[in-house]
């Protein structure tokens, strides 16, 4: 009512465009009001997000909506080499315990899990996860991309080499080049990456050829905005915004869902006609700032350091102020004097040569909340 836009003004696809972008704060103060009459609260499945950039938001979804985008998650996941049935490997944080007598059958009888908690990883948690692999043999390793990558590293240096998946699935974060190499060759299959949200559901798939993320069009409207509002082209960065086209019971349309993505007008050689998205770049609020309003991607700075400078096993850049950056690391035998001059230099010329380029080094980088690690996290608040 208040853009003045009536159902039936909605003709095409351009004509979505005139209603207003949703975002996670629209939604987190609405609360209840959100949720479409007809529908009582109790009678719907709650979801919480993680929360990982600061604050969790709580949503809802009806079972036909949650079945369908389980049905997708399995036709994505049947990509990767897995079939229903075989057992995943899962490296996940949060993991809740199956304890009502359906959720331990659907498990048993149907898809066994084992988890190493990214909130826990180390050498006994890993050498654990690997005993537990050889019994239950699972065909998938799913997980966080980069603790995904952290459990390649141990594995490596631990010579373990029972965990041998079909295929492995990259998902709720950035996934890295140099990361994905090492996935890769540790495990010797192939990495399937993937994005979506708790809120929506799975927003975009690899498939075995690599080309692309195939978009879950069946389910949702996608676009891809840039900060003028318009709609960007092929190649070109925008804010990735989705309608869901399921969950009649809390409608969620054109969500912002606070990531930097590409559409690519690729077709993509399986054959399967999906529009696809090249890569999502990261998250909005992983973006640093610069005094000039300019904004640097934290995932780009992570790959120009860390993969060129010798030493650095791990790092997070946390932005303080527009004139202090402060740089965790967690280093190997590798890293010297030159690499922490090349890393301080680096920085003072792409921010300022007045800025405080503060090096912290650290045993280990902390996971969030919902065991998902932070690159570079923005600390400055736009007023």
């Amino acid at each position: 009512k208040d853009a003045n836009i009536h159902p039936l003004d909605i003709k095409c696809y351009e004509d979505i465009r005139n209603i207003p972008i949703t975002t996670k704060e629209d939604i987190r103060n609405a609360k209840d009001d959100i949720i479409s009459r007809g529908y009582e609260k109790l009678n719907l499945i709650m979801y919480k997000t993680g929360g990982s950039t600061g604050t969790s938001l709580k949503g809802y979804i009806t079972e036909e909506c949650s079945e369908l985008r389980n049905s997708c998650t399995i036709r994505h996941d049947r990509w990767s080499g897995w079939d229903v049935g075989d057992s995943v490997g899962a490296v996940w944080g949060n993991i809740i315990k199956k304890t009502t007598l359906k959720e331990i059958a659907k498990e048993y009888f149907l898809t066994k899990y084992i988890f190493l908690d990214t909130m826990n990883v180390n050498e006994s948690t890993v050498i654990e996860f690997a005993n537990k692999w050889q019994t239950v043999k699972p065909t998938l390793l799913f997980g966080h991309a980069h603790s995904l990558y952290l459990l390649a590293q141990y594995v490596y240096d631990l010579n373990l080499s029972v965990i041998k998946p079909r295929g492995v699935i990259s998902s709720s974060m950035t996934l890295m080049d140099y990361e994905r190499k090492i996935i890769e060759n540790v495990f010797g299959a192939q990495v399937y990456n993937r994005y979506g949200c708790e809120e929506l559901g799975l927003i975009a798939s690899e498939c075995e050829e690599h080309e692309g993320m195939h978009l879950n069009i069946e389910h949702l409207y996608i676009e891809i905005i840039k900060d003028n509002g318009d709609a960007a082209s092929y190649g070109e960065e925008g804010n990735i915004v989705v309608t869901d086209l399921l969950n009649k019971a809390m409608p969620i349309i054109r969500y912002k869902v606070g990531d930097i993505g590409i559409f690519s007008e690729k077709k993509c050689a399986c054959g399967r006609g999906l529009p696809m998205m090249s890569k999502v770049i990261g998250r909005t609020a992983d973006y640093l700032k610069k005094m000039d309003g300019s904004k640097i991607s934290g995932i780009s700075l992570i790959e120009n350091t860390l993969t060129i400078i010798p030493g650095i096993k791990q790092m997070q850049i946390i932005q303080k102020s527009y004139e202090h950056i402060q740089i965790r690391l967690v280093v190997n035998s590798q890293y010297s004097e030159e690499s922490e001059t090349r890393l301080i230099s680096y920085f003072s010329k792409l921010f300022d040569d007045k800025s405080i380029i503060q090096i912290q080094h650290v045993e280990n980088i902390e996971t969030s909340k919902s065991g998902k690690y932070r690159f570079s996290i923005c600390e400055i608040i736009d007023h």
